[in-house]
C-alpha cells in the first residue's frame, strides 16, 4: 500500500482500524499503536510517528480516523506540545531526544508548556535573564518565567535561558527541555480578566537539567527559539479549519438565530468581518500548504497578527449585537482550566475578554508588525544600539 497518495493512506487507516477497533481498544493503547503505525504525523520520518509522506496528506488521515470515531490526542490540552515542541524536537533534537519525547507527546501522556517570556524582558525575548550555568554534565537554572499557558498541567517545558552573559543578547542563549516536576520548579497561577488562571508564572531555583536535554548547540538558543515561534504563530493563526469556524461562526449563528437584533448597520459590519475571516482562513490554509516545502517562515507572523485583530473585532461585534444582554457575565469563579479555549461556550462575555490576550500571546502584535516590516517587506530595521554589546553590560 502506497503512503504517497490519498487512497493509499485511506487503505492504511482502514487496515489499522480493522486491527484496532476504536470501540474495543483502550484509548491510550489505540493512540500508541497509531503513532507506531506512522499515522500520527504522516510527514514525520518513519519510526517517529510518520511515513515520510507529504504534509498535505495529513488531513486525509485525520478525517478518516474522525469518521471512524477514533479517540483524539487532546489537541487543545497539548497544543504547545503538538504545535511547538514537536516540530522543534524534530528539527533540532538528537535521535535519542526524538525517540524519548515524540511518542508520549503525541499520545498526550506528557503535556508540554513553554518557558520563554519573562517579567523583565517584555516583548524582547533576547533580553531574558534566566541563567543557565554549566556544572559538569548538568546545567543549573535560576530565574522567573511568566505567561506560561497550562504550566499547572505540564510534564515538560521548552525553555530558553542565558548561558553566556559575556555574549551579545542574541548569541548567549541556549535552549533546553525542562522537567516540570524537577526540584526547584514552582508554578503559581496568574488570574486573568476572565476569572480563570490559564496562565502561570514559573519560578526556577537551582533547577538541574542534564546536558542531554539541551536542544541545539550551546549558544544556539535564539535560532532554535525562532523556529519554535514561527511554528507557534502558524499553529495559532493558521490552523486548518472549515468555513465559519471560530468566532465568526458564533457571531453568524447569533445573527441567524436572533432576527430581532438585526440592523442594517450590523448587517454591513458582519458581512465585512465574515469576508475578512474567510480571507484569513484561506490565507492560513495556503501557508500550511507552503510548509510542505520547508520550515515556517516570517509569513506566519502576518497570519497570527490577522487572527488576533479579527478575534477582537468579531468578539466586540457579538457583544454589541446583543446589547444589554451582552453586558452580562456567566461566572467569575477562579478556575485553572485544562485547555486554552478561544471560542468558549461560556458565552460572548468570556470570548470578548479572552480575545484581548490574542494580541499578546504568541508574540505581541507590535513585535509581529516589526517582523513583517523587516523580514517580509524588507524595510530598513530599527536602529538597535544594544545588538552587539555583551548582555551583562546592558542596562536593566
Amino acid at each position: 500500500m502506497s503512503a504517497t497518495d490519498a487512497d493509499g493512506l485511506r487503505e492504511r487507516v482502514g487496515a489499522f482500524l480493522a486491527q484496532h477497533p476504536p470501540e474495543r481498544t483502550d484509548r491510550l493503547e489505540f493512540l500508541r499503536a497509531r503513532f507506531d503505525a506512522g499515522l500520527a504525523w504522516v510527514h514525520f520520518p518513519a519510526g517517529l510517528g510518520g511515513l515520510d509522506a507529504p504534509r498535505e496528506w495529513q488531513p486525509v488521515v485525520d478525517e478518516a480516523f474522525a469518521a471512524a470515531g477514533a479517540p483524539n490526542n487532546s489537541p487543545r490540552l497539548n497544543s504547545i506540545g503538538l504545535g511547538m515542541a514537536a516540530p522543534t524536537i524534530l528539527r533540532f533534537g538528537t535521535p535519542e531526544q526524538q525517540q524519548r519525547f515524540l511518542r508520549p507527546l503525541w499520545t498526550g501522556e506528557e503535556i508540554w508548556c513553554q518557558l520563554f517570556s519573562e517579567p523583565g524582558a517584555g516583548s524582547d525575548l533576547a533580553a531574558l535573564s534566566t541563567r543557565a550555568v554549566r556544572d559538569g554534565d548538568e546545567w543549573v537554572l535560576d530565574g522567573q518565567k511568566v505567561w506560561t499557558s497550562l504550566a499547572h498541567r505540564a510534564s515538560w517545558a521548552i525553555l530558553v535561558a542565558r548561558s553566556d552573559p559575556d555574549q551579545p543578547k542574541h548569541k548567549g542563549l541556549s535552549y533546553f527541555v525542562c522537567d516540570m516536576t524537577a526540584p526547584g520548579v514552582e508554578v503559581r497561577p496568574l488570574r486573568q480578566i476572565t476569572g480563570e488562571a490559564e496562565f502561570n508564572e514559573v519560578f526556577l531555583t537551582g533547577v538541574r537539567i542534564p546536558d542531554s536535554h539541551r536542544l541545539g548547540e550551546v549558544g544556539q538558543g535564539w535560532q532554535v527559539a525562532m523556529g519554535t515561534l514561527m511554528n507557534e504563530r502558524v499553529s495559532i493563526g493558521g490552523s486548518n479549519t472549515e468555513r465559519e469556524a471560530g468566532l465568526i461562526g458564533l457571531a453568524a449563528r447569533t445573527w441567524r438565530d436572533r432576527p430581532e437584533l438585526r440592523t442594517s448597520g450590523a448587517h454591513d459590519r458582519l458581512l465585512s468581518l465574515w469576508v475578512e475571516a474567510e480571507a484569513a482562513r484561506l490565507t492560513g490554509q495556503r501557508l500550511r500548504q507552503q510548509l510542505a516545502a520547508g520550515s515556517p517562515g516570517p509569513e506566519g507572523s502576518a497570519v497570527k497578527l490577522s487572527f488576533a485583530r479579527l478575534n477582537q473585532e468579531i468578539s466586540g461585534f457579538e457583544l454589541e449585537l446583543l446589547g444589554e444582554e451582552g453586558l452580562g457575565y456567566d461566572d467569575w469563579t477562579f478556575r485553572r482550566p485544562d485547555q486554552a479555549d478561544f471560542t468558549s461556550a461560556r458565552g460572548p462575555g468570556f470570548r470578548y475578554l479572552r480575545a484581548k490576550g490574542n494580541s499578546i500571546e504568541g508574540g505581541t502584535s507590535e513585535i509581529l508588525r516589526n517582523v513583517i516590516a523587516e523580514r517580509v517587506l524588507g524595510l530598513p530595521p530599527e536602529i538597535r544600539t544594544d545588538k552587539d554589546r555583551p548582555w551583562k553590560e546592558l542596562p536593566r
